[in-house]
């Protein structure tokens, strides 16, 4: 079945219109997570340590920028607790949209070594209609399917497959995790090969690959294109992000983009000295602000477009 998409959001706190999302959205960012494969508690953000700092984050933002929207993409495998995420929305008064899939292969749960393509997606497309565990929360987007390198492996492609098939059976969109901004264009082929409008995908993490081609390949293709590291400077520089956007925007693509900071470990939250949640609208878009772009610009990247990725809606829908 080839489900149509909602015009809805599906938030950890229950249905939002969008046409009600009056603020900017963070298009991909994390509440809750644990990464931790090395014991040393760095890539994680534990609820039960961290959410009064996150949650004071967003209040700030809230009341600083409008802030919205957060979509969440922890999904099976990084920490997720569908709980958390509903608790930290109400105290912050900002919706949150909860995430299902797989994130890249040393990420993958058991389940994805003994099950099919089918199997996976019947499991992905139960979590979307029952709900994240006994906690209620249906999640509202598919993500971060990941992959690393060039092409996906085999249990990579999978998953890919697994996250289009019930992206078709439920309406939902697909956020994806390109390791370092590599792979964009394998992902896409393997879930547009599925069926899957271009549309109602998002690949991740392009801000970390230097390649305006292939930025505007993804682009013309008709997918998102996720600047979604904004702020992490050992990766790159904002400077370098930018002048990598800006080529974006000038190519016509201004409606293909969406924008994010992932923070993704408590040593990036403003209380231990990073560069917060807040370091889009902070640190980032005066700079765009700056080259020239307007405020029906940065609504449209801020707003605009992660709710038409949100809700499927194509360009005749807008």
């Amino acid at each position: 079945m080839n489900r149509p998409a909602p015009r809805t959001l599906r938030t950890v706190t229950g249905e939002l219109p969008a046409a009600s999302v009056r603020g900017p959205v963070l298009a991909h960012e994390h509440l809750v997570l644990d990464l931790d494969r090395l014991g040393d508690g760095a890539a994680v953000l534990h609820p039960e340590h961290h959410s009064a700092a996150v949650t004071a984050e967003l209040v700030s933002l809230r009341e600083e920028f409008g802030l919205s929207l957060v979509v969440e993409l922890t999904c099976r495998g990084m920490g997720r607790d569908a709980g958390a995420l509903a608790r930290i929305s109400r105290d912050a008064r900002v919706a949150v949209v909860a995430a299902t899939g797989w994130y890249y292969e040393p990420f993958h749960t058991p389940e994805t070594e003994v099950g099919d393509v089918e199997q996976l997606a019947g499991l992905l497309v139960r979590e979307a209609e029952g709900g994240i565990g006994a906690s209620g929360v249906l999640p509202g987007v598919l993500g971060e399917i990941g992959s690393h390198g060039d092409v996906p492996t085999a249990a990579e492609a999978k998953v890919l497959r697994a996250g289009a098939r019930a992206a078709l059976a439920t309406g939902l969109s697909v956020a994806t995790h390109a390791q370092l901004g590599r792979g964009g264009p394998a992902q896409l082929e393997l879930l547009t090969g599925e069926g899957l409008p271009a549309h109602r995908i998002s690949i991740g993490h392009q801000d970390l690959l230097d390649d305006p081609g292939v930025h505007r390949e993804l682009a013309a293709q008709g997918a998102y294109v996720a600047f979604d590291t904004v702020g992490k400077s050992a990766y790159r520089s904002d400077r370098d992000r930018l002048e990598l956007l800006l080529a974006l925007l000038e190519a016509g693509h201004a409606d293909r983009v969406l924008l994010s900071c992932d923070i993704s470990r408590h040593g990036y939250l403003l209380d231990e000295g990073g560069q917060g949640y807040g370091h889009l609208f902070r640190g980032f878009l005066p700079g765009l602000r700056a080259a020239g772009a307007d405020d029906g610009v940065i609504d449209l990247l801020t707003r605009r477009n992660p709710l038409r990725f949100l809700t499927g809606a194509s360009e005749e829908d807008n």
